[in-house]
């Protein structure tokens, strides 16, 4: 081997640059079966040489770049067959990878045809470095202009961006574009900082701008460079440089290099990160021609203070948070699934609540479902505002009218009218609006409100409100059925800064409830409870000295403690004040002029606390609230939520909501699962994992710290929610009587999953095991009923049902339909030839608990999910096993394809099957971003570590030959159900590749992805 490596390999892959650019070939004529008859060593680098020759001679008359583009690729090919041919001769590190180096280096000739070599920066490409502008040290601006002579596209993350810092990079940076760079900046209007000048400048020179208008929720302080090289070369900067003068220069900055030859992983998280924050709304196009106006007012305004600015959305066409747009899907689904058009949405003050009904106007509008409307609050600011949002979402400058403070309308099809000139001058008939809108819908009990909705009778309502318990009893959802449609999860609601960040402290107070009367469906006893922390000095002085240890300068706090009884508030309300801290209880037998009274003596920091008893008006929404006390057990998490949002208003002077739970041993049946999954959006089995290791990943400034007392009763807790005995189960269901499966789970608060979880052979065994019914037959079945808990589409839900009554399929789809359940069933093993047979089976009590469960099913759809293929029976965005997957397209024993990319020839598809956590025990940042939403329409997916570009599975995938589909989890792990389904996102495109084994894909989705979807599968959490 001495003498082929000198002789063929270093001639073609170690030749000097010069000779590089010569030796032009074309990976065509490379003839593999010749150079298998290659008798010696010899007469193989006789053969590579002549074809290299041939090559050279096949691509006279090309262009520099197109030469140098096809060397390049048949040196790579020759040093792979090399290595193929004769192992110990290859050096795959060796191989040519610079692709878009050379192809600078061939465009950048001198006249005379010699080589321009971009200059190189200081630091090599594939080392890191921490740069503080110290001695001997290269300054970051000298790095940053040699960064941009190599880079292909660059992303720049920057909190202000002064025309000093342009000026000093201005050529590097039109040199950079002139020869066809892309740059991304992304910067804010914070503190005023930014000049204008410098982003005009940016933009007239090519790059795109996005800016973020909203400093108090968008508080960006990140300065980063990214320089991408599609060669693996690529490198970043991250640290304190801003884009000015004094930072690239000679100021006190720390700054470090990171190079993706070195930390691959690293780049990654910049990559993804950037491209969230580019696809968020919150960062918006900056357009000198069109924003500039715009921008100048909203950095005034930052340097007077940040007063608030009215801004001009005639360019910006609205678009819905994520969790704004989960919740006009919800919306979707009570219409159009379970034909409720009387809908309650409970959303926190300042997430968007009339943004959210605009939007949903205009989606039932184009549907023709709405047309005139009629949007009712209680004062002339409120309508003011909200009939702008309207305006702006529809881009209708002459959208509706106002009718309040003498305002009268003219065409009276789109009024916003206050409930006072409602009450006044009553609307002349109860069908003139097809939709009426009613914000702050607490007051609805009030007589005002009561008139005008039992006046009017649209066919859709919708109720606006964030609190939806008043202090009075009166319970609103009483216009609703007792429903809640939709809810704001807090959250997202955090993770977006719409709401106070909050440090929770959960404290054990030493008291003992396990004695405690419990009622089903109501907790514990309140008479009990009183009796137990009123008068009780002891647990009083925890409270006092936990208030003075976590709190500080308690004496400036404003409180909101929420007690078990009007006794216990004054109680409370009393030991404050004897303790130096002026407080007052209120409560719904206070007057309203108290109630008032004590809440502007709070705000005026008069009184530091105000203890109540479950009070939820819109008069205790005090934003300045930065303290909130609880000082009663509370395992619902709606009211858990809604005590807490009393306090997540955002306010200048408030960094955090500090929140003080006192925790004692709880009745068996307390939940403390259901406030932390509140808190965290966790799973159920995640929420133990989120306990054991202390909330590690929680929206950015919260914390929840529990002492050690109050870690082990909680996780004891929980782990006994999780693990029911299904001797309790049985005690629960006997205690009840005769019910059927809905009736048992709103009695006993339970989740459907709790009897199927761990095996468990569920409903009909329990009732058998509770002395109701026969014995419930094949055990295997109610245990694989568990794998079906996941199904939410109405489609296979009435094919089940009909299933059930014996019906036959009667087509191709229903063939599948029937496929589908039965590997649900009997886990997709055996071949569907045998489907008839094995349905026989299903008769008697399980055949009524699978109809039972059906109906449960049923009953918690919340999204629509539409169909796409008269055959293949899949919804968008419904969920499914790996095996319904693959039975859907006709796939015989699915159960034995286990890789995660299967290609179906009948169907012309590839289906990519997902999980975007790869490892579920701890942070696994090299594995992090390798699949994950870029936007919600854009996914990036990572083949196998064998697939070259060149294959033809990879050629399949870029050309559109067939139908690529994609299936996506966050995780392996599901609540001891088995393996979680996969949230079918349907097809998508081809958008652009990178890389080689593995090859990284760009596609583009045909419908976006659902918000909950998107939350796991991006990059960050905001």
């Amino acid at each position: 081997m001495s003498d082929l490596q000198p002789g063929v390999y270093q001639h073609l892959v170690t030749r000097d640059v010069d000779a590089r650019l010569r030796a032009v070939s074309d990976h065509e004529l490379i003839d593999r079966r010749s150079l298998d008859l290659a008798d010696s060593h010899e007469t193989l680098a006789r053969h590579l040489a002549a074809l290299t020759r041939r090559a050279l001679r096949s691509v006279r008359g090309e262009s520099d770049t197109v030469r140098l583009a096809r060397q390049v690729e048949i040196v790579n090919r020759v040093a792979d067959l090399l290595g193929e041919l004769v192992p110990e001769a290859a050096a795959p590190e060796e191989l040519v990878e610079a692709a878009d180096e050379l192809l600078g280096i061939a465009r950048g000739r001198d006249a005379g045809g010699g080589v321009s070599f971009p200059a190189r920066p200081v630091i090599p490409l594939t080392g890191s470095a921490l740069l503080v502008n110290g001695r001997g040290q290269p300054e970051i601006g000298h790095e940053l202009k040699r960064e941009l002579a190599s880079a292909g596209h660059v992303d720049l993350l920057c909190a202000f961006v002064k025309w000093n810092g342009v000026r000093v990079l201005s050529e590097a940076i039109e040199e950079f574009l002139r020869r066809g760079g892309r740059l991304r900046v992304v910067t804010t209007t914070y503190i005023g900082a930014t000049d204008r000048l410098a982003l005009d400048r940016l933009a007239a020179m090519g790059a795109e701008i996005r800016v973020s208008y909203d400093t108090r929720m968008t508080r960006l302080h990140a300065k980063a460079w990214l320089f991408h090289r599609g060669n693996g070369l690529s490198t970043a900067y991250v640290g304190s440089s801003n884009l000015s003068r004094t930072a690239l220069s000679h100021g006190l900055e720390w700054n470090v290099r990171l190079a993706q030859a070195e930390q691959p992983h690293l780049i990654d998280t910049f990559s993804a990160t950037f491209d969230d924050y580019w696809g968020d709304p919150s960062f918006e196009p900056y357009d000198p021609a069109h924003d500039a106006e715009r921008l100048d007012r909203a950095l005034s305004a930052e340097r007077a203070g940040g007063r608030p600015v009215m801004l001009d959305f005639a360019h910006v066409d609205v678009r819905p948070y994520s969790y704004q747009r989960e919740i006009l899907d919800e919306l979707d689904a009570e219409r159009q699934i379970h034909d409720r058009w009387h809908n309650l949405v409970v959303m926190a003050t300042g997430t968007g609540k009339t943004v959210v009904a605009a939007l949903d106007y205009r989606r039932l509008r184009a549907a023709g479902q709405a047309e005139s409307v009629l949007f009712v609050a209680h004062r002339k600011e409120i309508l003011r505002q909200s009939l702008l949002t309207f305006r702006q979402v529809l881009r209708d400058e002459t959208f509706g009218e106002l009718y309040v403070d003498g305002a009268r309308p003219e065409h009276w099809r789109h009024v916003f009218a206050s409930i006072q000139t409602l009450d006044a001058n009553p609307l002349p008939g109860p069908d003139r609006y097809d939709m009426v809108i009613v914000d702050e819908f607490h007051h609805a009990e009030a007589a005002t409100y009561r008139k005008l909705l039992n006046g009017v009778r649209p066919k859709v309502l919708l109720g606006l409100t964030a609190t939806p318990e008043r202090a009075d009893g009166q319970d609103i959802k009483g216009w609703f059925d007792g429903r809640i449609a939709a809810e704001l999860r807090l959250w997202e609601a955090l993770e977006r800064g719409l709401l106070a960040p909050f440090q929770y402290f959960g404290v054990h107070d030493g008291t003992d409830l396990r004695q405690i009367g419990w009622r089903r469906g109501q907790g514990y006893d309140v008479g009990q409870l009183s009796n137990v922390y009123t008068g009780n000095d002891r647990r009083a002085a925890v409270v006092l000295e936990t208030v003075q240890r976590k709190i500080g300068d308690a004496g400036r706090m404003r409180a909101l403690g929420f007690c078990v009884s009007i006794d216990h508030a004054r109680f409370m309300a009393d030991r404050f004040t004897r303790a130096g801290l002026p407080s007052v209880a209120v409560t719904a037998h206070s007057l309203r002029d108290e109630r008032d009274q004590a809440l502007r003596d709070l705000r005026d920091r008069k009184i530091n606390a105000v203890f109540t008893v479950d009070l939820f008006n819109e008069g205790v929404d005090v934003p300045e609230i930065d303290t909130v006390l609880f000082l009663r057990p509370t395992d619902s998490a709606t009211v858990f939520l809604q005590q807490l949002g009393r306090g997540l208003r955002l306010a200048d002077d408030k960094p955090c909501l500090t929140v003080l739970d006192f925790v004692g041993h709880q009745h068996k049946q307390f939940r403390f699962d259901r406030r932390y999954r509140a808190l965290t959006g966790a799973s159920r089995t995640g929420i133990a994992r989120e306990i054991e290791q202390g909330f590690p990943t929680l929206p950015a400034g919260c914390v929840i710290d529990l002492d050690r007392d109050v870690r082990r009763l909680v996780l004891d807790n929980v782990r006994q929610a999780l693990n029911l005995n299904w001797r309790d189960l049985t005690r629960e269901l006997r205690d009840l009587g005769d019910v059927n499966l809905p009736t048992f789970l709103q009695e006993t608060g339970l989740d459907v999953e709790d009897l199927y979880r761990r095996s468990r052979p569920g409903w009909a065994s329990l009732r058998h095991a509770a002395g109701f019914g026969a014995t419930s037959g094949d055990a295997a079945l109610g245990r694989a009923f568990g794998r079906m808990l996941h199904i939410d589409d109405l489609e296979r839900l009435a094919f089940l049902t009909e299933v059930l009554a014996g019906r036959a399929p009667r087509s191709p789809r229903e063939l599948r339909l029937m496929a589908m359940l039965d590997v649900m069933l009997w886990g997709g093993t055996e071949p569907t030839s045998g489907m008839e047979a094995r349905f026989a089976r299903l008769t008697g009590a399980r055949a009524a608990e699978l109809s039972e469960l059906a109906d449960v099913l049923r009953s918690g759809l919340r999204h629509v999910v539409p169909p796409l293929d008269p055959v293949v029976p899949l919804h968008v965005h419904a969920r499914y096993s790996k095996n319904e997957v693959l039975a859907a397209f006709g796939i015989d024993r699915p159960a034995h394809m286990r890789e995660g990319v299967k290609y179906v020839q009948a169907h012309q598809a590839d289906l990519f099957f997902v999980t975007v956590d790869k490892s579920e025990d701890h942070y696994s940042p090299t594995t992090l971003y390798h699949d994950r939403a870029i936007s919600e329409d854009l996914f990036q997916w990572e083949s196998q570590s064998t697939l070259r570009s060149s294959a033809a599975t990879a050629r399949r995938y870029m050309t559109g030959a067939s139908t690529v589909h994609l299936l996506v989890r966050q995780s392996k792990r599901d609540e001891g159900l088995g393996a979680p389904p996969y949230t079918y996102a349907g097809p998508m495109r081809y958008v652009s590749h990178e890389g080689e084994r593995p090859v990284r894909f760009v596609w583009r989705l045909d419908h976006r992805l659902p918000p909950e979807v998107f939350h796991y599968a991006k990059a960050t959490a905001g």
